[in-house]
């Protein structure tokens, strides 16, 4: 199949690409990596009269480490960040999370920005952000704006980026002292979508007691999910099993034609389970 078809834009400027989204409105679509939309519109599952292409914007595709944060702009491609020591130091777990997007040529291709846009439930990257407490910097008629991740992602596929609006940036807080972070999921093979996953962050005292806990739980609803409960439950001295029991009470997760709701909820205890022993493991190290 091929897209039908549309006109394409690559504007040079945040402004010109606002202004072009503004002009156009629900017949034009951002394109950064195109690891999503492209497909969709190969099948015909989608169509837009006119593409934003958002690559050719200076500033989009850089990463930059300060102190406590770690800034992705929008079209930084997945592999780039994979293989960023500025991202391996300044946040581990988006580092961690990277490999399991795909295959290494979708993530060739592929950016940061445009999977946490994308706002897929299956997705790795919003759980991580969601974990992280990121904050998503937005441009727009109105101006600039930033959106906490905890705000930003609103069902399947939908965001609070509003008409008009791009993703410029996604800023990650670093944690310091000592932190452990992991990964885990479930998924028929590797590179498919998620059925259930975890994406966990710890951090230790002196006494290797944990006091600072985050659980980003995707594949497991419309949105990816916080498990505020399991981390006050594991700070306050509840067992890694319990934590995970209580992480997948709080669900309710969809069944599909992939698996049934009451597999995901039990596959859900499991990959926090595995996620918080190993993030506590590295961070005992």
């Amino acid at each position: 199949m091929k897209p039908r078809a549309f006109q394409y834009h690559a504007p040079e400027s945040v402004g010109e690409a606002v202004g072009l989204l503004e002009a156009h409105g629900d017949d034009a679509k951002v394109l950064a990596g195109g690891q999503s939309l492209v497909p969709m519109l190969n099948l015909r599952l989608t169509s837009f009269e006119h593409l934003v292409d958002l690559n050719r914007i200076a500033g989009l595709g850089t990463i930059e480490r300060s102190s406590g944060t770690v800034r992705v702009g929008a079209v930084v491609r997945q592999a780039a960040a994979e293989r960023s020591p500025d991202v391996a130091v300044g946040a581990p777990l988006l580092a961690r999370a990277l490999p399991h997007i795909g295959h290494f040529q979708i993530r060739n291709r592929g950016t940061v920005g445009g999977s946490i846009a994308h706002a897929d439930p299956a997705s790795e990257l919003p759980a991580v952000a969601l974990a992280l407490d990121a904050t998503l910097e937005v441009s727009g008629p109105a101006g600039v704006r930033i959106i906490a991740a905890d705000e930003f992602f609103l069902s399947t596929w939908e965001t609070a980026i509003g008409d008009g609006e791009i993703l410029i940036s996604v800023d990650f807080p670093s944690w310091g002292g000592r932190c452990g972070f992991a990964v885990e999921e479930i998924a028929r093979r590797h590179g498919d979508f998620a059925l259930a996953g975890a994406a966990v962050g710890v951090g230790l005292d002196e006494d290797l007691r944990v006091v600072r806990c985050a659980i980003g739980l995707f594949g497991v609803g419309s949105t990816p999910v916080r498990a505020h409960d399991a981390e006050v439950a594991l700070t306050g001295g509840a067992s890694i099993g319990e934590a995970a029991a209580l992480a997948a009470a709080d669900i309710d997760p969809p069944g599909d034609v992939h698996a049934t709701a009451m597999y995901r909820k039990e596959v859900a205890a499991v990959v926090v389970r595995r996620a918080l022993a190993a993030a506590i493991e590295e961070a005992c190290l």
